[in-house]
């Protein structure tokens, strides 16, 4: 049986990181085939050769989401490799735990440069492949903290709340292009980045790490953390034409979390 993104081309943007390994996993499981885009060219190809041992629906590219020049070039190679460009999932963030009170100007910029001028180069630089090739699909990666502020990250916080608004306004500016955009607004993901924050948080409120951690997801999916494929999964049906109708809409990922 054929996957929804059946030998569609996508490409994931961080996906040498737990989400976008796991949004990767789905969409070779739905049929895509994917260009992995991140900093780290070795940690990429560690990513694609697990996920594609043979190498035949997988490429693996070092690409820094706020270089318009190195975008530029990925999207070529990528186009190159594949023939054609179908799909984009801007997933690659940064998110570093402070309080308010530490955070400084540098901290800000650096939350907004990656999370929010990376979303927005990269997805100019595909649309306008889409855009030659009559249309496309983007998925943006939000987070739940966009829409729900949390303590000790009101740059992260900030910084996807200005996601959710750029993908309502691509959204209508795009879609005479055919070019459709949604976001996943994902809760508590198990991955590593999850632990960087219970480390951080475990000497300011004097708890070991691991408490901390397993603490973290109780409110979603009757106490458990979400699996990375499973944002993967929503993310194949937002790419696909079965949600064709579903436009500029921040789809919260997080079991109830965030009622909204």
């Amino acid at each position: 049986m054929s996957g929804r993104v059946q030998d569609r081309v996508v490409v994931v943007t961080g996906a040498a990181g737990g989400i976008g390994e796991g949004v990767t996993r789905a969409l070779l499981d739905e049929g895509a085939l994917v260009a992995l885009w991140d900093l780290s060219r070795e940690r990429t190809q560690q990513v694609a050769d697990r996920l594609d041992p043979e190498g035949s629906r997988v490429l693996a590219l070092a690409a820094d989401v706020t270089d318009a020049a190195a975008v530029a070039a990925a999207v070529e190679a990528t186009t190159a490799r594949f023939g054609r460009l179908d799909g984009l999932v801007n997933n690659a963030g940064v998110i570093t735990m402070a309080t308010s009170w530490e955070e400084d100007a540098d901290h800000w910029r650096r939350h907004l440069e990656v999370n929010v001028v990376g979303t927005f180069v990269c997805s100019r630089a595909v649309a306008e492949v889409f855009r030659d090739a009559g249309g496309g699909a983007v998925v943006n990666v939000s987070s739940n903290c966009g829409k729900a502020g949390y303590r000790n990250m009101a740059a992260y916080n900030a910084s996807k709340s200005a996601v959710i608004g750029l993908t309502r306004s691509l959204a209508m500016e795009w879609a005479d292009a055919g070019i459709n955009v949604n976001a996943v607004c994902p809760g508590a993901v198990d991955t590593p980045m999850l632990g960087e924050v219970a480390r951080w948080l475990s000497p300011r409120i004097d708890l070991p790490a691991d408490e901390i951690l397993a603490g973290m997801g109780v409110e979603q999916l009757g106490g458990r953390r979400i699996d990375p494929v499973e944002v993967g999964r929503v993310i194949a049906f937002l790419l696909s034409e079965d949600a064709a109708i579903i436009r500029g809409q921040s789809i919260s990922v997080d079991g109830g979390d965030t009622p909204y």
